[in-house]
């Protein structure tokens, strides 16, 4: 891949600006009980004080303008993302619910149909709603050359995170040979895609260097995206037409949405497009980066008292050491000689979670839900 070194054009006058895309679904399922399917994990102030939906918009406004900023988020959650997006004036027809969920690539098809009404050669990014980033002026440092990359050549490009540590929970990013660089920020030419690795291969991804996580982050043009789709996943961008044509004539996309969404394969945009695209090239992050993917997380974003507990709300530990014990309201929750718990109660549900099992509170859910009356849990 040969990439001509560019100046970033976006900041010049009588360019368009670039689009922002947030996607605000899911079911945020390792944060239960406090995350539901009608708020989850972004709707949340699990880090911060304010929903971290809140927190990635508040990071976003000064690279795009209100109007060329977007949510897709799920019909059951769209009320509540409503009331936090309008805290930033969103226009209302930038809020779009999917009736129902079938993974990331029909949001980026949708999400290139909503920017390609707009704009036909428009450059947007799709980002998550939920991670923390506390460097956001190197944020959006890298975001401008990620559009100033897309603007520039008929790339896809991705931001990935530098490993410091042999994590099993991400996707990686292998990088190949130098790319260009744009807005001052090297870029690389990606090599593979691969998938959450054991234990003994994120060692060797860790000690070569050449791996980066895969945070999902990704910036590309209308026409990149739709030619993509075009050539991988056909089926996909055939059955998203009546999308297009019901932005292009101005009609409500509810009703759209709802009679195309069922027939639509559910599949991420990695499997559909990433791994299949010679057009891909990686900006390693210049800035600090957690998905905070389950409650242990929680523990390195709040402060700790000198046994290094972690609580909020009103509770206490006596005789303990690194719990992390959440209460909502005034109910006041004590851990009594007890290590390493994750303890939360809610007006209707409580976990008490070992922090080495944390990743099975997903297997719990199921259980949850196999009640009687188990969806009222949920």
């Amino acid at each position: 891949m040969k990439l001509r070194r560019v100046v970033p054009a976006l900041q010049c006058s009588g360019v368009s600006k670039p689009f922002i895309v947030i996607i605000a679904g899911g079911r945020g399922e390792r944060f239960w009980p406090q995350s539901r399917m009608h708020r989850p994990k972004h709707l949340l102030p699990i880090v911060g004080s304010t929903p971290m939906l809140a927190q990635t918009l508040q990071r976003v406004r000064p690279l795009a303008p209100v109007k060329n900023i977007f949510v897709i988020t799920s019909a059951r959650q769209e009320k509540a993302v409503r009331e936090v997006c309008a805290r930033f004036h969103l226009p209302a027809a930038n809020i779009v619910a999917e009736p129902i969920g079938r993974d990331t690539a029909p949001a980026v098809g949708l999400a290139a149909a909503l920017v390609g009404q707009r704009d036909p050669a428009g450059v947007f990014a799709i980002l998550p709603a939920d991670h923390v980033i506390k460097d956001e002026a190197a944020y959006r440092r890298d975001l401008r050359a990620a559009f100033a990359a897309a603007k520039q050549g008929s790339v896809i490009v991705t931001i990935g995170i530098k490993p410091d540590a042999p994590a099993t929970g991400f996707g990686y990013i292998r990088k190949g040979r130098a790319a260009g660089r744009y807005a001052g920020r090297p870029a690389f030419a990606v090599k593979a895609f691969y998938e959450k690795p054991n234990l003994k291969t994120a060692r060797r991804y860790l000690a070569s260097g050449q791996y980066l996580w895969n945070a999902g982050m990704f910036v590309w043009s209308v026409p990149v995206v739709n030619s993509g789709f075009e050539r991988h996943a056909p089926e996909l961008q055939a059955g998203l037409a009546p999308v297009r044509a019901a932005l292009a004539k101005g009609r409500p996309l509810g009703p759209v949405l709802k009679k195309v969404y069922p027939k639509l394969q559910k599949i991420s945009v990695d499997y559909a497009l990433l791994e299949k695209s010679k057009n891909v090239i990686v900006l390693p992050a210049g800035f600090d980066w957690d998905d905070v993917g389950e409650w242990p997380a929680v523990a390195r974003h709040h402060p700790k008292d000198a046994q290094g507990n972690v609580g909020r709300g009103r509770t206490l530990v006596e005789q303990g050491r690194n719990n992390i014990v959440i209460s909502e309201g005034e109910h006041l929750v004590a851990v009594v000689g007890a290590d390493d718990l994750i303890v939360v109660h809610t007006p209707d549900a409580t976990l008490v979670c070992s922090k080495s099992r944390a990743q099975e509170i997903k297997a719990l859910l199921k259980r949850v839900e196999a009640e009687a009356d188990g969806a009222r849990w949920l």
